[in-house]
């Protein structure tokens, strides 16, 4: 018998047209090799008694790529994939990440109780000014005092880390 890089090659054209047959438009390359391993058990299993190979061969893969993609389907049913708007109501139930709290803390230690706080809200809930102003019923001038005396200090302990 002829080997199986000729036989593949020869046998290559009828797999494609089993996959366009059964509108196989996804995982094609994943079906085209279920193909090829079809023709490969078919060439193990052929009996030349029972008729011609190509016919044997054209049921056979097109059998398993069949069985394949019920395989695949039964998989796909039986998933759960949200879509993505899924994921953007899903609410995050920590208010803050105690490591990113911690962290930020270490790097605190000189700033007042009030700079503190402007750090924490800025860097992990993200609030402007503004909002930090609201939240902590206070002046606008305030929080930017705040700001002012947290970016100085931290900027001097940053110079004095890198000298």
């Amino acid at each position: 018998m002829e080997s199986f890089e000729q036989l593949a090659s020869q046998y290559e054209p009828m797999i494609h047209k089993i996959i366009r047959s059964l509108h196989i438009y996804k995982n094609k390359e994943d079906f085209l090799h279920v193909g090829f391993v079809s023709l490969w058990e078919a060439t193990l299993s052929f009996d030349p008694a029972k008729g011609d190979f190509s016919n044997y061969a054209y049921s056979f893969i097109r059998g398993r790529i069949l069985q394949e993609m019920e395989r695949s389907n039964r998989h796909i049913e039986r998933s759960v994939h949200p879509k993505e708007e899924f994921w953007e109501t899903v609410v995050d139930q920590s208010p803050v990440a105690p490591l990113e709290t911690e962290f930020l803390l270490s790097y605190c230690q000189g700033l007042t109780e009030k700079e503190t706080k402007w750090v924490l809200y800025t860097c992990l809930e993200f609030l402007s000014v503004r909002e930090i102003a609201q939240k902590e019923n206070v002046s606008l001038s305030a929080v930017k005092q705040w700001r002012k005396g947290a970016k100085e200090k931290l900027q001097h302990d940053l110079l004095t880390i890198m000298d």
